[in-house]
């Protein structure tokens, strides 16, 4: 199963993903925030990352941006996970290098067959 790093600031979300994930055998690494996220993926090499858009201090978009610049997280799938679901919204944030855009709020279903896409 894949390694799968959960950023969320709502401890609710993140506390649905990791179950779902878990209960379908992932192994998750979870933050509330962003802060650390560069650091944690060095320690961690996740196969998938799951971001949150809305958070405070750095948002998803800037987060995004600064992984897709760094050439040691480029290559790493980014999962986009936000209430923000207009279509506008998909498509500004895979133009800011998402590799996928999942709405809130998911299924169980979709929400694992998203993060099988991008298992390895």
């Amino acid at each position: 199963m894949a390694k799968v790093m959960v950023v969320d600031d709502a401890y609710s979300d993140l506390k649905l993903m990791e179950s779902i994930l878990r209960s379908a055998g992932h192994d998750v690494v979870s933050l509330s925030n962003g802060e650390t996220l560069e650091d944690q993926m060095q320690a961690e090499h996740p196969d998938v990352v799951l971001l949150d858009i809305v958070m405070p201090k750095r948002n998803g978009y800037e987060i995004l941006r600064a992984l897709r610049r760094d050439s040691r997280t480029k290559a790493t799938p980014i999962v986009l996970v936000s209430s923000k679901n207009q279509e506008s919204d998909r498509l500004w944030g895979k133009k800011q290098g998402a590799d996928e855009y999942l709405a809130k709020p998911f299924t169980s279903d979709e929400l694992l067959s998203v993060v099988s896409r991008f298992a390895r």
